[in-house]
Formats: C-alpha cells, structure tokens, sequence
C-alpha cells in the first residue's frame, strides 16, 4: 500500500570538488529556478575547488504511505540498494519518504506491490497535509520562513549563524508572535483550471481581510491566513463568484504550535 509520484518539477544539484568522484552534496530544487539558484551558488563559491552541477540523469520521488502502509522503512530497507538515496522526508512524517533513483528505474522492484500514482496525487496530498513546495507555494522575496511554518519543517536554524534574513527571523522567533501563518483550506468548489492569481484576498463573513490565497488545485489549497480567523468561515472571489472555504490547523504541527 505506497504510491510513488514522480516529482517532475523537481531538480538536483551535484556539488563535488573533483568531476569523477561521487558528489557530497545533492541539493534538491525547484526546476523553474534551476539556472538561478546555479548563479546564486556559484557568487558564493568564490575559489573554492567546488563543481555545481545540475543532475538530469536522477529523479526524485515521494513515497506517500497508504491507508494499509504498515511498516514503511521495513519495507523500503531490503531493498535500499536500488535507491541512490532513502531517507525519511525532513519536513515531516506525515510525507513519508523522499526516494532518489536513476531516471528510468523500475520502481515496482524496489518496493513490490506499490502503485504509481500522478504527480496531482502528490499536490493533493500535501496541500491536505498544508506542506509549501516550490516558488508557487513559496514566492521568493515574499514569503517568510515563519509565517511559511518551515521552523516546524527542519526549515530553519536557530543556532546557526549568518544566512540571508537571519535577523529578522531570529527576532521573530524568540518574540514568539506569529499572526499570520500557511494554513491548508478547503474550497466549497473546486478552482478553475488556470486556478486563481496568487495572492487573492480571503475574507471573513463581515467583509473583514483574513488573508490571501497563496496555491492550490480542485478544492484544496494553501493561504496565508490571520490566525484570529482559522475557526470562521471564510470566502473569496473567483471569477465573479463568491466560493466559501474552511481552513484548519494541521495535526503535524507541534501542539503549542496555533499561536
């Protein structure tokens, strides 16, 4: 009972300091931005004997365990061989495991009786779970790590030091006030096909702002919602129409965490 979805949007970097050795480092990626994350590396390399270099030859998938999933990691250990990479996804264990093969590998032998689902399976599941992945989910110079739950996602370090926004985030943080953060919504129709421009305004039942839409697909997606309003009914515009929608506070989430 697994499925596997083929995450075709996503891609990897090899970071190594010599070309015929195996690579240290896999960074997973956003294909949309591949070619500027590579300048964004590279303007840090400086003369470090580093090679970054994009991985056509891998893919990535995500092994969503089903209702009857049983023991995962015994059943994916026997046959570990086969993967590249195995690993328990980071971000959290409602997202099962994060599997790295080469491209044409025949799944079914790596883990017998598990079926191939789409790549819409996957969006669906996570946008469930209230999981952000990618720009679309989130947008770079807007989103912000807090307010985008990646301190509950291993996303971000507290005790490391010197990254990009680390002021902000840190005083953030041990303030401890967060009053807007991603939230999974449920639409009471499903979107257009060609969704809806990111950053539609969600309102409550008075007329007041409660957020915005951020992404998402049929009736499921993720906003950025004041949490004062978690518990109302929500609704916003699409195309003329007024949709209701309810939002709800995800059950991964560490449980003093809806503050």
């Amino acid at each position: 009972g697994l499925c596997f979805s083929d995450l075709v949007g996503v891609s990897f970097y090899r970071l190594h300091e010599n070309p015929e050795e195996e690579p240290h480092i896999l960074l997973e990626c956003d294909s949309g931005v591949l070619d500027a994350l590579q300048n964004h590396l590279k303007l840090y390399k400086i003369r470090r004997k580093v090679n970054i270099t994009p991985c056509l030859d891998l893919s990535l998938w995500a092994v969503v365990p089903g209702e009857r999933a049983g023991d995962l990691a015994g059943s994916l250990a026997p046959r570990a061989d086969q993967a590249l990479v195995l690993t328990p996804d980071p971000r959290t264990e409602v997202m099962g495991w994060r599997l790295i093969t080469k491209k044409g590998a025949n799944l079914s032998e790596i883990i017998p009786g598990s079926h191939i689902g789409n790549i819409q399976d996957y969006h669906r599941h996570r946008y469930r779970q209230g999981i952000p992945e990618g720009v679309r989910d989130l947008p770079p110079g807007v989103a912000l790590p807090l307010e985008s739950n990646l301190a509950y996602m291993n996303g971000v370090s507290f005790t490391k030091g010197c990254y990009i926004g680390q002021e902000l985030t840190a005083r953030t943080h041990h303030m401890g006030v967060i009053r807007k953060r991603l939230l999974p919504v449920h639409l009471s129709t499903p979107l257009p096909k060609d969704s809806i421009p990111e950053g539609t305004e969600i309102f409550t039942e008075s007329g007041k702002s409660a957020g915005k839409f951020r992404a998402g697909g049929g009736e499921l997606g993720i906003a950025l919602l004041r949490l004062t309003h978690v518990n109302e009914q929500l609704c916003l515009n699409i195309e003329g129409d007024k949709v209701k929608l309810t939002a709800n506070i995800p059950e991964w989430w560490p449980k003093n965490a809806s503050k």
